[in-house]
């Protein structure tokens, strides 16, 4: 399998509002490959791994199969912010 070499545009963004909430960890970890997700996340006593993509980006070949064989914790695909926010559970005004 292939690894993906680019990180999608919209993560840079993702990361920097997730990280400016009190109490939010996140570890970036796109560059361990093999379909493992973009960010891990840490929020409240939950962990949520989270793999970013565009509105129109698709899974890896990796990805897929990381998705389909996750035993773990949340596992999440966001493409903006607010979807993010969601995820992780942050109530939005």
């Amino acid at each position: 399998m292939t690894r993906a070499r680019r990180v999608d545009s919209n993560q840079a963004e993702i990361v920097e509002v997730l990280r400016a909430i009190p109490g939010c960890v996140v570890w970036l970890t796109f560059r361990v490959g093999k379909g493992v997700p973009d960010i891990l996340v840490g929020y409240h006593g939950r962990t949520v791994l989270i793999e970013c993509k565009t509105a129109d980006g698709e899974l890896t070949e990796d990805e897929r199969q990381f998705f389909d064989t996750w035993t773990g914790g949340p596992l999440a695909i966001v493409r903006s912010v607010d979807e993010a926010l969601r995820v992780i559970g942050v109530k939005q005004p």
